[in-house]
């Protein structure tokens, strides 16, 4: 920062609330990997947490320096589209593998095929 563009409270509240909403959610998602007991939960937990806490740390991101730069910041837009594309479709390629790794093992805890 500049002394010639002072950083407002305004926008140090709203960069400092999204930032924390970024990393509570992001650590609700590490707790869940931690405390969920399936395979599948942790996994839903954790993309979850990556997701939401991703886009609250951007959107402070884009947010803060927009107002420093005086000018619309949008490289972070590139990053959300990217990382909301790919994290559910990971997801469901994990869960997919995992359903046919325990299919073909016998799993009880998996629901048969249709």
């Amino acid at each position: 920062m500049t002394d010639d563009s002072p950083l407002g409270l305004v926008t140090a509240v709203v960069t400092g609330s999204l930032l924390l909403l970024g990393a509570g959610l992001a650590a609700t998602g590490a707790l869940g990997l931690l405390r969920l007991g399936s395979f599948y939960e942790r996994l839903h937990a954790t993309t979850l947490g990556t997701t939401l806490g991703m886009g609250s740390v951007l959107i402070a991101s884009m947010f803060f320096f927009s107002v420093l730069q005086t000018r619309p910041v949008i490289h972070e837009l590139v990053i959300t589209v990217v990382m909301m594309v790919t994290t559910p479709i990971s997801l469901m390629l994990l869960v997919r593998a995992a359903l046919y790794r325990d299919r073909r093992e016998g799993s009880r805890e998996v629901p048969p095929a249709p």
